[in-house]
């Protein structure tokens, strides 16, 4: 006989219950508690949102996210485990890349052929402090409303937490402008790179061939780029941002590539704008990428601004006025060129079609270009891969060769 007396007990959710063994302060107070994973510990740091389904261990391990914790817009992270190979960051023993994570539900048990690892284990391994289990779509509105926010991310598993020196730490942290990250991020040493992408079943391959050289200059360089140019048969040689014009010029390059990088263009461009200024006056091609490209805008005598909340994800449309074809790609970063401070002399060539902002340039009659965006990430999956064609041909034209087919 059915009592309609009886009541069903509710289910409480465990977070509401259970102590939180991880927290985010912002620097305007907001306080949200979850579940800690990855390393135990507390930093302060930048907090962004990036709106990829795929790739979390290359986005982590991305130099251009040093001093920035990533919010994952995706709920679930976690199911391709963690390898070696995965990896973008030139030497993973120093840690370069994210310092912490955000996750909306509990890390994901690997489920995939090449996993060699569960992601917590390799996010402990790394240093990088995470957080699960709280509402990333409401931190996601508060970041595309406020702007991105300096915070504080901690881990304890015992849940002992100083609430108000977090606020405090947070809200004193001087955030991203006027800090060259760079340094620190990148190698820091001269190498030379032979290793070219990755093919289905197949793994990494080596470049034995060396039809041109081209001489890398390390401010946080992601591994996929120098696959690429070695995919090319281009000899690859990296050194490290700080090099002088007369270093860089003693290997006799056929091409000189500014890489991506962390941090403010200002600060980092102290140093290398004056290096990138010389370089630019010898004919050489000069090819950019995301700090490269901002900090070639600044040699070129343009000027950067840090924006609102950034572009980070893996599906943002971009057009190249020089074709008219729109192509999707991934981006990370937090400043951008300022299209309106283009000096005379220099063309954009691609553009945001989330925003309108600049995300290319040429010099021109001068073999010297750069994009703000990745691409030699595969959102597309190749849709922008042909910029290595375009600079490639660059160098053979200077070297009096034919060109080759940029699609």
């Amino acid at each position: 006989m059915h009592d309609s007396t009886a009541q069903s007990s509710p289910v409480t959710p465990p977070w509401a219950t259970e102590p939180a063994t991880a927290i985010l302060v912002l620097a305007d107070g907001t306080v949200l508690e979850g579940k800690g994973f990855g390393a135990p510990g507390a930093v302060e740091a930048e907090v962004c949102f990036n709106t990829a389904i795929t790739g979390y261990q290359e986005i982590l391990t991305d130099p251009s996210y040093a001093g920035q914790i990533v919010t994952f817009t995706f709920p679930h992270i976690g199911n391709i485990g963690a390898n070696d190979e995965d990896i973008e960051d030139l030497t993973p023993a120093r840690r370069t890349g994210a310092v912490g994570a955000i996750f909306k539900a509990d890390i994901t048990d690997p489920s995939n052929y090449r996993s060699a690892g569960h992601l917590d284990a390799w996010l402990k391994a790394r240093g990088i402090v995470a957080l699960a289990g709280i509402d990333t779509r409401a931190l996601t509105a508060h970041i595309r409303e406020n702007g991105v926010a300096n915070a504080v991310i901690a881990h304890d598993p015992k849940g002992q937490f100083d609430i108000g020196a977090m606020k405090q730490r947070a809200a004193e942290w001087s955030g991203l402008v006027g800090l060259d990250l760079a340094k620190d991020a990148a190698s820091g040493q001269s190498s030379q790179w032979s290793v070219t992408p990755w093919k289905w079943d197949e793994g990494f391959g080596v470049n034995t061939a060396e039809d041109v050289h081209i001489v890398a200059l390390d401010y946080g360089v992601k591994r996929n780029i120098l696959r690429l140019m070695a995919g090319l048969d281009a000899k690859v040689t990296v050194l490290p941002g700080t090099a002088s014009a007369e270093e860089v010029l003693a290997h006799n390059p056929d091409g000189i590539f500014l890489s991506n990088g962390p941090g403010d263009p200002a600060a980092t461009g102290e140093y290398a704008v004056p290096v990138i200024r010389e370089l630019i006056e010898t004919g050489i091609p000069v090819f950019g990428i995301c700090l490269g490209h901002q900090m070639l805008a600044l040699a070129l005598g343009a000027k950067t601004v840090k924006m609102h909340q950034g572009h980070h994800g893996a599906n943002h449309p971009v057009k190249d006025h020089t074709t008219g074809k729109v192509e999707i790609v991934s981006m990370n970063h937090g400043f951008a060129v300022d299209s309106a401070s283009l000096p005379k002399g220099i063309t954009e060539t691609h553009v945001s079609l989330f925003d309108g902002t600049n995300c290319g340039l040429a010099v021109d009659g001068k073999p010297v270009f750069s994009v703000q965006h990745h691409p030699e990430a595969s959102p597309g999956p190749q849709d922008s891969h042909y910029l290595f064609r375009r600079f490639l041909n660059l160098i053979r034209q200077r070297n009096g060769e034919a060109a080759v087919a940029e699609r």
